[in-house]
């Protein structure tokens, strides 16, 4: 998730959507992801797990030099291959964790987890388009995070495991893609970012409150 938070604010400063709220929003993602990289490590772990983290900070060390410098446009596009290279590297030690866990449990966490990340994935590829990078690789990039939030969505609707209160946020979080759907459509090029960034952003919120839910889940058997 931080990895496409990261080029979502980076994104907005340069585009000047609420300017000092998404440098803010930088700096603190940059600092989380520091933060959480040094208590996986503090976990100790050993063998493939270990050398995935290390893979990760060999990936993490050049997008944090840029982004942590003054934003400028030429820089928008590595900022974002090098956001997919973390993105990819991270989520090896997510499915790592997730196979070693072998629950049900461990399967819900990473798919409402990843529903986060999808959020601000969808923001910052939008963000970019506005931005006037238009390829077709960033609209097909977009349309497939749409597809897998929105099958995602159905599939952890469907789970046995859930709680009532966990129906209730994917139920919110359903009504809310919904409505992130119909603002993002924009028509002869005219983009909305901050109406998408908020919805995205409400979107973050519901299904990281999910993902904790999960997590509280007693262990299956």
């Amino acid at each position: 998730m931080l990895s496409q938070r990261i080029v979502a604010t980076y994104s907005q400063i340069g585009m000047e959507i609420q300017t000092r709220k998404s440098r803010h929003q930088l700096r603190r993602a940059i600092d989380l992801f520091d933060e959480q990289l040094e208590e996986l490590y503090a976990f100790r772990p050993t063998g493939k797990i270990h050398r995935q983290l290390q893979r990760v900070r060999q990936v993490w060390e050049p997008l944090k030099d840029i982004v942590s410098a003054p934003v400028q446009r030429s820089n928008a596009e590595e900022v974002r291959m090098l956001a997919e290279d973390v993105l990819r590297e991270s989520h090896r030690v997510v499915i790592m964790l997730q196979d070693e866990s072998q629950t049900k449990k461990g399967q819900l966490v990473n798919i409402s987890g990843r529903q986060r990340m999808l959020s601000q994935r969808l923001a910052n590829l939008y963000t970019l388009q506005s931005w006037g990078f238009t390829s077709s690789e960033y609209s097909d990039d977009y349309s497939r995070a749409m597809n897998e939030f929105k099958g995602a969505l159905a599939e952890l609707r469907a789970s046995v495991l859930n709680t009532e209160e966990i129906n209730k946020n994917l139920d919110k979080a359903k009504r809310e893609f919904g409505m992130f759907e119909r603002s993002s459509h924009h028509k002869n090029g005219e983009y909305i970012p901050l109406m998408v960034k908020m919805s995205a952003d409400k979107l973050l919120v519901l299904m990281n409150d999910t993902t904790h839910l999960y997590e509280g889940l007693k262990e299956e058997g």
